[in-house]
């Protein structure tokens, strides 16, 4: 299997969470988890990149390095305000047009933009810059309350932790949904968020709910092969199924049947990477009933066939991944 070769273009003031997240994801090497990404990074003017932190960041790397990269990584563009550098723009698009997959995270959108590269299609952002870039760029369909968006040639993300999930997101594209829990676990953060970043914005704090819904998601995700329902989440944390689905929409953005749903797509991809388990047994294993309910619920979620995801991303298999150089 090729490795996947990503770059990350840095831009001064460079913000330093944003790049460390893809890097995390792309360019940290875990025990017990194949080499699948080469991660390097660049800027225009190769040296001292000043950084929002207040230090400086060596970069050695000019903007050639994009040549030949699988994807290319925006990490925030932080002189929004202000025209970008016409080699900048230039590299992005010839990357795009070469079939590299473009990826920017927060108020990295804004570069996207100004390349050309998102007119009449959907994008997100920072749910406080949404605005802003929806006046700037008119050609553009911004969605606020969207953690990330991939449409395959193009991705963008929210804020700062949302791109982080935009990235395993990335890495679960590639290959697998165990790959990226893997490294979601190493990370100690959920592989999969649920929900719109509004529920992260600025709220009257009465109108928040304080109450952590981590204990019951933890029970119900040790008891996916049961029957449970959405009463059965209520009477475990002791409170009305109307308080229980407020709590689900205020805090992850989607109600509780929808999570539990999610999660049993998710425990059955895992069981299709890597165990030889008929689609029948894991039906039954992740709460599924049947293997026609489990098709038909896999298929709406993740867009193929339990069998075709196996193929694709089985422990048997070599060559897994649909993405060029994945």
């Amino acid at each position: 299997m090729s490795v996947h070769r990503v770059a990350a273009l840095v831009l001064p003031p460079q913000s330093t969470f944003e790049l460390a997240g893809a890097a995390e994801v792309f360019g940290v090497r875990r025990p017990g988890l194949p080499t699948r990404y080469e991660f390097a990074v660049c800027t225009e003017h190769p040296g001292a990149v000043p950084t929002l932190a207040g230090y400086d960041m060596l970069v050695s790397d000019d903007l050639t390095a994009l040549n030949a990269a699988d994807t290319v990584v925006i990490p925030g563009w932080q002189r929004r305000e202000e025209t970008a550098p016409p080699a900048v723009i230039d590299a992005i698009q010839q990357a795009h047009r070469r079939g590299a997959r473009i990826v920017a995270i927060c108020s990295g959108t804004f570069l996207l933009a100004e390349a050309g590269l998102l007119d009449h299609r959907r994008a997100t952002t920072h749910w406080r810059l949404a605005g802003e870039l929806a006046s700037r760029f008119p050609d553009v369909r911004v969605e606020p309350d969207t953690l990330y968006i991939d449409l395959d040639d193009i991705a963008t993300s929210a804020g700062t932790a949302a791109g982080i999930d935009l990235c395993l997101h990335l890495a679960r594209a590639d290959h697998g949904a165990a790959y990226a829990a893997h490294i979601a676990r190493h990370m100690v953060m959920p592989p999969h968020r649920e929900g719109g970043q509004l529920q992260y914005s600025t709220t009257d704090p009465a109108d928040r709910q304080p109450q952590s819904l981590a204990p019951i998601l933890d029970w119900a995700t040790e008891r996916l092969h049961e029957p449970l329902a959405v009463d059965d989440l209520a009477a475990q944390a002791k409170i009305a199924p109307r308080t229980l689905a407020r709590r689900f929409a205020g805090q992850l953005g989607v109600g509780p049947g929808r999570w539990l749903l999610q999660q049993r797509v998710m425990a059955a991809q895992v069981l299709l990477e890597e165990t030889d388990l008929p689609v029948e047994t894991i039906a039954v294993r992740v709460g599924l009933s049947s293997a026609a309910n489990l098709r038909r619920r896999f298929h709406a979620m993740v867009r193929t066939t339990p069998a075709a995801y196996r193929r694709s991303f089985g422990c048997h298999e070599h060559g897994a991944g649909s993405r060029p150089g994945a």
